[in-house]
């Protein structure tokens, strides 16, 4: 058996290596390098037949994971569409013989899907692959050979990049790290590191990606595999921890769709030489014990509660490292995919919406990839009502690893909100069917470049422009009911922007909480404009204050959840803030609150426009019983939903200004003490309560909230859940 101690040790020192991988110079292929790995690839071909190891008996506890990310660049952490938790009795003999029998297994469906694995993912990787790797039974990866094999040896080029030493009771272990390219990397083959033991050349870790050439499904966009062996009984690296990552990429009715696969592998419980001699190795590798059996097995807790915590991330940190190292071995095009032409849409609404500036809007766009990363797109929307043409172009390039540089020009319409209010088809049916639009949309015409980064953990993004912004009129005529006038946003007709956009993915924080937040800071820089002054039509003519100069903005969200036993603690946060304050300001830079997401329980639009605010949702979020529906093949909903009551406490610094002034068109209707359109804004703080129901696999939300202050009244809205407005 593994002393627990010695595990420890063993696997503290694997992790303390791999930060330090790419520190040292390479030297390819040199004699220390090439004998090492010779002697591991001999120790291979002994299968540790004449080591005193004959068989053993291990037990392995894992999660199969399938997780979805949808949208123009994925920009959404992935969402897990179902779960799987296996328990396996794992036997080997030599000279390599194995056989996996899953004793238990049960599966959760958080979205519909009628995915179904390959076998071969259903189990664990025994003896560090055999020397030809296949995966996915095959019609993944297949005839790619093993680095430490016969033919590995005149495939691949080695170096020695770091080294660990690590000591047990009455031995030290040498381990190096051995960094694998193909010499050929235009074939099929194994692209990351090797982990070797330096006396007995056993392998102690393996972590590698592969080429393109080696994807025999065109849609796999990268697989990634982690083995991490335990040194068991002082003698012998056997398999401890597991991981795979398969990323694939399509279309959903043209819309860009990445789906993972995510398997993670605990095993342990071994015994050496236990006599597997009534064990039968015929078959199948992996078997499966009768449903009855597999249902019975005695899992602890809810398999959603059980997965790992950082399952839902973007990428796995190991996983992450493999891709990296991969990218600096090969060549670029050894791992990317073939360019190619495709729609290019942020959400489903970028086809068809409405709203009442436009009405019904058709629009769609294209992409071209051009090569070595460089690519030119365009996209446009067609406002039936509006009668007019708006749309963006881009030139950029984008690295693997996300960097990215894009020029642009665009025509389109901004929103005044600094987080969303509703999902846009949701928005678009009340607005067609209610004259209910919660958007506050301004035009604005602008040129610039963006830069984008992922550092730290956030992705960073600085965009420069010129811009001009104009107000957006009213031209669409709801089914019944009539549109809230727009905001007459201030004319700027040479304005300079430069913004900052940070954004955190939903990644787990400190004390298990899993933090989803985006900041951005702008300023801005208006020319002075002197016409409109002479005929007394701006608002900018009924106040001393400056009618141009710099404008600085900055507006954050954040979500926070952490699981509670069988509760989950949610907060939601929107905070802005802007130096603006006098009857000039351009009412595009002030704060808004008013809708089911900012200010439940009050009208639309229906708070003091303000300089600054926070709006402060908490919410307590409990299972409950619910109907199942069934949906075929796809299976059926959970027979529970989430209910989730909630308070909000909203707190701003109203503008001086009423708010007839944002929407006035003269500046005699804006002045100071012009009828009760100038009277001051006192009240600053607001509450809501209220409850929500979350059901069908979360995919519909329903809430009812009651503002407590004047002005507050019962309100009820209805809407997809938050986690897929993305794609909306």
């Amino acid at each position: 058996m593994l002393r627990p101690s010695v595990a420890r040790r063993a696997l503290l020192g694997i992790s303390l290596l791999v930060p330090l991988a790419a520190s040292h110079a390479q030297a390819w292929n040199d004699p220390r390098a090439r004998a090492l790995v010779e002697r591991a690839t001999q120790r291979r071909a002994q299968q540790l037949a004449d080591t005193g190891l004959v068989d053993y008996q291990a037990t392995a506890h894992g999660f199969l994971t399938f997780l979805a990310q949808m949208g123009e660049g994925f920009p959404e952490p992935p969402k897990v569409v179902k779960a799987d938790e296996l328990a396996l009795q794992v036997y080997w003999r030599a000279p390599n013989q194995s056989k996996q029998w899953i004793v238990g297994r049960r599966d959760t469906t958080a979205l519909p899907t009628d995915i179904n694995y390959h076998r071969d993912h259903l189990g664990i990787v025994q003896n560090n692959f055999p020397d030809i790797i296949r995966l996915g039974e095959g019609d993944e990866v297949r005839d790619v050979p093993h680095p430490l094999s016969a033919t590995g040896l005149q495939d691949y080029d080695y170096a020695i990049t770091d080294s660990l030493r690590i000591g047990i009771p009455g031995r030290v272990i040498d381990v190096y790290e051995v960094k694998v390219r193909p010499r050929d990397d235009r074939q099929p083959r194994v692209v990351g590191a090797l982990y070797l033991d330096r006396d007995d050349g056993q392998v102690v870790r393996m972590a590698f990606s592969f080429t393109r050439a080696a994807f025999l499904d065109r849609q796999l966009e990268d697989l990634s595999i982690v083995l991490e062996n335990g040194l068991v009984g002082t003698r012998f690296w056997l398999p401890r921890r597991q991981e795979v990552e398969i990323r694939r990429t399509g279309t959903w009715l043209d819309y860009p769709v990445r789906g993972i696969i995510r398997g993670r592998w605990e095993i342990s419980d071994y015994k050496l030489n236990p006599g597997n001699r009534y064990v039968s190795f015929t078959g199948p590798e992996i078997e499966q014990m009768p449903p009855s059996a597999l249902k019975a097995y005695p899992f602890k807790g809810n398999i959603l509660d059980s997965l790992p915590p950082d399952v839902r991330a973007v990428r796995d940190a190991d996983v992450a490292r493999v891709q990296e190292e991969a990218r600096e071995l090969v060549r670029a095009q050894a791992l990317q995919r073939a360019q190619e032409t495709r729609l290019r849409a942020r959400g489903i609404s970028d086809f068809a919406s409405v709203n009442r500036v436009q009405g019904l809007t058709l629009g769609g766009g294209a992409e071209q990839g051009l090569g070595n990363g460089v690519s030119v797109a365009a996209q446009a929307s067609y406002g039936i009502d509006e009668k007019l043409l708006r749309g963006e172009a881009t030139l950029g390039w984008r690295g693997a690893t996300g960097a990215f540089v894009q020029g642009f020009a665009r025509r389109a319409l901004d929103d005044m909100h600094d987080d969303v209010e509703r999902s846009r088809v949701v928005n678009s049916l009340a607005a067609q069917e209610f004259g209910s639009d919660a958007t506050e949309p301004y035009d604005v015409r602008a040129a610039g470049v963006r830069i984008g980064v992922p550092a730290l953990g956030l992705r960073w993004t600085l965009t420069a422009d010129l811009e001009q912004q104009h107000a957006a009129q009213v031209h669409a005529s709801p089914a019944q009911g009539a549109y809230a006038p727009t905001v007459q946003a201030l004319d700027i007709a040479h304005g300079k922007r430069l913004e900052l956009q940070v954004e955190r993915p939903a990644t787990l924080a400190w004390g298990g909480v899993e933090m989803r937040a985006s900041l951005r800071a702008h300023l801005l820089q208006r020319e002075p404009f002197a016409e409109p002054c002479l005929s007394g039509a701006a608002l900018a003519c009924t106040d001393p204050g400056p009618s141009h100069g710099t404008l600085y903005r900055v507006a954050g969200v954040a979500d926070l959840q952490r699981p509670v036993g069988r509760f989950r603690l949610v907060s939601h946060t929107i905070a802005a803030a802007a130096n603006v304050g006098h009857a000039g300001a351009p009412p595009q830079e002030l704060v808004y609150f008013g809708g089911p997401v900012s200010a439940p329980g009050y009208d639309m639009h229906g708070l003091p426009v303000a300089t600054s605010g926070i709006s402060q949702r908490v919410e307590v979020r409990a299972p409950v019983p619910f109907p199942a529906v069934p949906l075929g093949r796809f299976g059926k909903s959970p027979a529970t939903a989430t209910l989730a009551p909630f308070v909000q406490l909203i707190g701003l610094q109203p503008w001086a200004y009423a708010r007839s002034c944002v929407t006035a068109t003269s500046a005699q209707a804006c002045a100071p003490g012009a009828g009760n359109a100038g009277t001051t804004v006192t009240q600053r703080g607001f509450a809501a309560v209220g409850v929500g129901l979350i059901s069908v696999f979360d995919l519909l939300r329903l809430d009812v909230a009651r503002g407590l202050q004047a002005g507050g009244r019962w309100t009820f809205s209805i809407d997809i859940g938050r986690d897929f407005w993305s794609i909306m």
